[in-house]
């Protein structure tokens, strides 16, 4: 029985949908005002949505990365309630790029 349970494990952990480059489209405006706090902009150039890490957009969203997981589709995707350093960071990266979601 825990030789299955590890291998169950190492076969969630080495799956595709958990991977470290796993990026969710992550929906960022319940947050916007927040975020723009916390990084010294205008709420106008806080993006609709950000690509972030599986594990940062499960913390944001409140939801855990399994679900992230195993959504289906080209694009997994979640709508944020809360924000976090990791967040606030992707978001200044994606203003200082240029672009918007």
């Amino acid at each position: 029985m825990r030789a299955q349970s590890i291998a169950a494990v190492i076969a969630i952990a080495t799956s595709g949908a958990f991977a470290q480059g796993s990026l969710i489209s992550v929906d960022v405006h319940n947050v916007a005002n927040d975020i723009a706090k916390n990084i010294n902009v205008d709420v106008s150039q806080v993006p609709v949505t950000v690509q972030a890490p599986i594990g940062v957009a499960a913390t944001v969203c409140g939801v855990g990365v399994s679900v992230l997981g195993t959504q289906r589709g080209a694009n997994p995707a979640c709508t944020a309630t809360s924000t976090s350093g990791a967040l606030n960071q992707i978001v200044l990266r994606q203003i200082k790029g240029g672009t918007q979601g």
